[in-house]
């Protein structure tokens, strides 16, 4: 895992300012403390994608959300092999964001803020593909951001840092294909938001 993490670090952040932390959650107890506040947010997340919703996004159907929410509350759905067993997994790493180190150019705009994460995530991405060159298999899930405060004060972790993710790692038991993608030609386009498709010269 260290060598894992050492090639990951040359990720690029804004600035270099390299404003993430790292968690390696070993203890079999705050493994098990992770879980469960995982499977909370979980149960949330699939309610909203039975009800045909992106889960949490900014711009939904709020009543739909609402009343998903509050059905993943009152009847809990069993959590399924992923977030039931999280506590199982080989690696378990916790990734944090300092907020004093980012960048985030749209802070004050009177919508979602997105620019911060830009110095964050390539390196959360940079731990799977080092991972990858080790013949480890891995995800990255936020779902845990569902209940940061507990996340946060399981781990100790101070108040100007938040839950950027959490990702998973181990040994593949089939190796990955090529994924299912939408052509280039559906979502770029010339010159303007309605201009012609991007497509092959």
């Amino acid at each position: 895992m260290f060598r894992i993490l050492d090639n990951a670090r040359f990720a690029p952040s804004g600035g270099n300012r390299q404003g993430w932390r790292v968690v390696v959650v070993n203890d079999p107890e705050e493994r098990r403390a992770l879980r469960d506040l995982y499977v909370s947010g979980w149960r949330e997340y699939l309610a909203q994608s039975s009800a045909g919703l992106v889960p949490w996004a900014p711009v939904t159907d709020e009543d739909a959300e609402r009343a998903a929410l509050e059905q993943a509350h009152a009847a809990p759905s069993e959590p399924g092999s992923f977030a039931g067993h999280l506590d199982e997994v080989p690696v378990l790493l916790v990734v944090l964001a300092d907020l004093r180190a980012l960048a985030a150019v749209d802070r004050d705009f009177d919508r979602y803020t997105m620019a911060g994460g830009a110095s964050i995530y390539p390196f959360l991405w940079s731990i799977l593909l080092a991972a990858r060159a080790e013949s480890l298999g891995g995800v990255i899930t936020t779902v845990a951001i569902r209940r940061e405060p507990e996340v946060k004060a399981l781990l100790g972790v101070p108040d100007h840092l938040i839950l950027a993710g959490v990702i998973v790692l181990g040994r593949p038991v089939a190796q990955p294909r090529r994924l299912r993608r939408r052509p280039v030609e559906e979502f770029a386009t010339v010159d303007r938001f309605d201009g012609a498709a991007f497509g092959p010269a």
